[in-house]
């Protein structure tokens, strides 16, 4: 083969255009894939078919790529729940439907999840509302409570830690929050 056919193969091959053999379209696919972002087994074989790749060669490439560690969906939901978790203040329950929608396995994810205990969890929480907490002064308390127990909520935080880390802040700043162990939202 020329130079010349041997760089115009390998252009086809990086835009996932070789012709030819189904095993090697899968492998330039998935590793343009992986070469950006991280990416579950199911992300890579939901591509493949998507490209039509058969589903033998699919999984000659995605078993190997898993032996050799370019695939690691344990590794991967790991470091989902601790940029998550960190980076967006989601909580368990968050991060573990998430990681379903990735198609990572159950196991995997109670796994992940469990490696954030209860008081990381609620120390994050009470991180979220002490920093929303200034943008509500001015409202009335109950509008204060539903923003501010609503965000934690819609962060995968249950309503009984939300509403205590709420009440507990709202105190702290001299709120009178006695509603709140009556009330629920």
């Amino acid at each position: 083969m020329a130079d010349g056919d041997t760089s115009s193969l390998s252009r086809a091959e990086e835009q996932g255009e070789s012709p030819g053999d189904p095993v090697e379209r899968a492998r330039a696919i998935c590793l343009r894939l992986l070469t950006g972002t991280p990416r579950t087994r199911k992300q890579l074989a939901d591509a493949l078919r998507k490209r039509e790749i058969p589903d033998e060669a699919a999984e000659q490439v995605l078993s190997r790529f898993e032996e050799v560690g370019l695939i690691d969906d344990s590794a991967f939901a790991d470091a989902w729940v601790e940029s998550r978790h960190h980076g967006r203040g989601l909580a368990r329950r968050a991060l573990a439907q998430e990681l379903r929608t990735k198609g990572v396995d159950a196991t995997l994810i109670d796994e992940a999840v469990g490696r954030l205990d209860s008081e990381q969890e609620e120390a994050t929480a009470r991180e979220l509302v002490a920093r929303k907490l200034r943008s509500t002064r001015g409202l009335d308390r109950d509008k204060r409570l539903r923003r501010l127990a609503g965000m934690l909520a819609r962060k995968g935080y249950s309503q009984g830690l939300a509403l205590r880390v709420v009440r507990e802040a709202l105190e702290d700043e001299g709120e009178d929050t006695e509603f709140l162990a009556d009330e629920e939202y």
